[in-house]
């Protein structure tokens, strides 16, 4: 079944039935409200009766007195104890009530009886008779008129009840249909995009602000989501065939040579050799660097603690004199903590001293600080720096500012977006400044 005509039969179900339980409640609590009124005035009837009866027995003949009284659709009697029939007068439209058997109460007593399929109000009073013994004077009395008006009520309320239906149905089914179009459209929209192959969006009504333009405001915005993510995928393939192709064609190139003059001409092997693993040594870097862009930050094995940066940052500095003969200049006050994972943070490290050794061949200078809010390390060249105007897409995966001196250098153009993902995933905020000319400042902010 679809929704729309789920969200149709629902709505009008529960309507429907909300609208009998409601008639239904005002039907017996007004039965109610009538029987208990027939039985308070037969009461007060009896009551009256009786007082009557009892100052006028030995005055008037029992039948004459009760037929004084006798109710036009009833019946008036006196019943002694241990009799199963009184001393009775019916009015002559009940007179079947005079087959009915008595019984004796001692107290009062009062009821809604059914006799013969006909309902009747029934009160029975002790009284005082003239020999001085205690007797009911029992009156029973048709409520037909009561009933006649019970089900005048139920007619109405039925009446009501499948009129009230049509504007229900009415109704529901505008709703539904509101409810639904934008799902439809949704639905439509994603059956174009499927078709066609195109990111597509829905039109929306922007005065509106229910929950069915916040949930196509979220079908929009996970569509651009996907488009950006799909660019980006086709740009990253078409980079990365782009990137891997240089390096392939150099390794075919010296293989091919090696093939036709290896043996002639020995001193082209070592140069081959050498450009080959060269290449090589390149592309796996480049590969491990696309698998770690490739992999989601929910994944990574992120293990923080507090660690002080300037006893990392000095292994590091070790590190680059043994291996670059590079000198790395550290300034730190006191021991400066922050709570961040080692081994991500000393990767994203190396990635701007790595950059820092390949664009300047001078001081590289890395300064350790602690401000009201947070630590922070700041590293800086003295390189040909990167225009102001570029800033905002080194970021970017394969991009170089300099093409010929990224690749002399055997930069991939992947290092930066890499080390943005390791800052996202540690909670590190990367800021970067630089000159022409004069060089470049990175740095980590540690919240």
């Amino acid at each position: 079944m679809r929704l729309r005509k789920k969200i149709n039969l629902y709505t009008a179900v529960l309507f429907i039935f909300l609208l009998l339980l409601m008639n239904v409640s005002i039907y017996f609590v007004f039965s109610n409200l009538m029987m208990v009124n027939e039985l308070n005035r037969a009461k007060a009837e009896t009551e009256k009766i009786a007082f009557d009866v009892s100052e006028n027995v030995n005055n008037i003949s029992p039948s004459d007195l009760l037929r004084s009284y006798l109710p036009i659709d009833g019946m008036i009697g006196i019943v002694k104890e241990g009799q199963r029939k009184g001393t009775a007068v019916t009015s002559n439209s009940e007179k079947k009530l005079s087959n009915r058997n008595s019984s004796f109460y001692p107290g009062e007593k009062s009821a809604i009886i059914t006799y013969h399929q006909n309902k009747y109000v029934f009160v029975s009073n002790p009284i005082i008779w003239g020999d001085g013994s205690v007797v009911n004077l029992q009156i029973t009395k048709s409520i037909s008129a009561t009933e006649e008006m019970l089900a005048v009520l139920r007619i109405v309320l039925i009446a009501v009840t499948i009129i009230a239906m049509i504007p229900v149905l009415i109704s529901s089914t505008i709703l539904s249909n509101f409810i639904a179009r934008p799902i439809r459209s949704m639905i439509h929209t994603m059956k174009e995009i499927q078709t066609s192959g195109q990111f597509k969006r829905l039109s929306l009504e922007e005065k509106a602000k229910d929950e069915l333009v916040e949930m196509g405001k979220t079908f929009n915005h996970m569509i651009d989501l996907l488009q950006a993510n799909f660019e980006k995928q086709e740009q990253f393939v078409s980079n990365a065939s782009h990137e891997l192709k240089t390096p392939l064609t150099v390794i075919e190139s010296y293989a091919s040579l090696l093939k036709r003059k290896g043996l002639e001409r020995p001193e082209l092997f070592d140069e081959s050799i050498e450009a080959i693993h060269s290449e090589a040594i390149r592309m796996r870097e480049m590969t491990e660097q696309m698998l770690l862009l490739a992999k989601h930050q929910e994944k990574w094995n992120i293990e923080k603690e507090n660690v002080n940066l300037t006893d990392i940052m000095a292994d590091l500095a070790k590190v680059y004199k043994n291996a670059y003969n590079r000198t790395v200049e550290i300034y730190s006050g006191d021991a400066i903590e922050a709570l961040t994972d080692v081994q991500k943070l000393k990767q994203l490290l190396f990635i701007f001293l790595d950059n820092a050794r390949k664009y300047s061949d001078e001081q590289i200078s890395v300064y350790i600080g602690q401000t009201s809010r947070e630590a922070y390390i700041r590293i800086e060249d003295r390189g040909d720096g990167i225009p102001q105007a570029e800033l905002p897409k080194v970021f970017d995966r394969f991009y170089r500012v300099d093409e010929a001196r990224s690749r002399k250098q055997g930069g991939s153009g992947l290092g930066l977006s890499v080390a943005k993902e390791i800052a996202d995933a540690i909670d590190v905020r990367i800021e970067m400044d630089s000159l022409e000319g004069r060089g470049t400042n990175v740095t980590l902010l540690f919240n």
